[in-house]
C-alpha cells in the first residue's frame, strides 16, 4: 500500500512504519451513499481477527443502516454536534464489551482494551477500502444502555460512524477548516524505559 498524498502532505512518521497505519484518519464529511452488506461485513470480519486475553473476543458491535427502522435509535443518541456531521453516514455502530470472560464468568480487566483492538481492526479496514471510520463519545450512554437493552454486564465503550468519503465542502463551515488529518505528539512524549516516575 502506498502513502495517500493528502496524507503525506500532513502527516509523517518519525520511524518507519506501513502506510496502512498513516494512511487511517477520521474525516467526517461523508456522501450519504449506502453501503452494500458484503462491505459491511467486511469491517466486522477484520474485527473478528483482532487480539484478545484468553482469546476471549468481549467486543460487541450494535449497528444501524441509514434509511432504516433501527437509524434513528442510534442517530437520536448523539449529542447535536456530531448529529449535524453522521447525518450523511450509511452506517452507525455502537461498540460495547462483555465484562466477563465467557469461559469463567469471571471480570476481564482488559475488555475494554481487547475490544479497542478490535476496533482498530475494523478502522484499518475501512481505510484501506477508502471508507470514513469516525470513532466518537459524543452520545448518551446511559441512554444507549437503556435503548438498545444492553445488559449491566456488558459496558458501553463509543459510536463508530462509517460512510463513503466526500468533499469537505459537504460539512458546515466550521467543521470544513478540521478535516484534515491531524498530527501525533512525538513517540518520546508518551514512552518511558522502566518507571513511570
Amino acid at each position: 500500500m502506498k502513502l495517500d498524498p493528502e496524507i503525506a502532505q500532513n502527516r509523517k512518521a518519525d520511524h518507519p512504519i506501513d502506510p496502512l497505519i498513516l494512511n487511517r484518519w477520521s474525516p467526517r464529511s461523508m456522501t450519504g451513499e449506502t453501503l452494500s452488506d458484503e462491505e459491511i461485513m467486511s469491517l466486522f470480519e477484520a474485527a473478528r481477527f483482532a487480539p484478545s486475553s484468553y482469546n476471549g473476543q468481549p467486543w460487541h458491535f450494535l449497528y444501524a443502516k441509514r434509511e432504516t427502522a433501527q437509524w434513528p435509535l442510534f442517530f437520536n443518541l448523539m449529542i447535536e454536534f456530531n448529529q449535524s456531521w453522521t447525518k450523511n453516514a450509511a452506517l452507525l455502530i455502537l461498540v460495547i464489551s462483555a465484562k466477563n470472560f465467557a469461559h469463567n464468568n469471571k471480570p476481564s480487566r482488559t475488555h475494554s482494551f481487547d475490544t479497542g483492538a478490535a476496533w482498530m481492526s475494523l478502522a484499518l479496514e475501512a481505510s484501506s477500502r477508502g471508507l470514513v471510520a469516525h470513532g466518537m463519545e459524543g452520545f448518551d450512554y446511559v441512554r444507549a444502555q437503556k435503548d438498545l437493552e444492553i445488559p449491566d454486564n456488558y459496558q458501553v465503550e463509543a459510536m463508530v460512524a462509517i460512510g463513503k468519503r466526500a468533499p469537505k465542502e459537504k460539512l458546515p463551515q466550521d467543521l470544513q477548516e478540521r478535516e484534515t488529518p491531524s498530527p501525533r505528539k512525538p513517540v518520546k512524549e508518551f514512552i518511558r524505559m522502566g518507571k513511570f516516575g
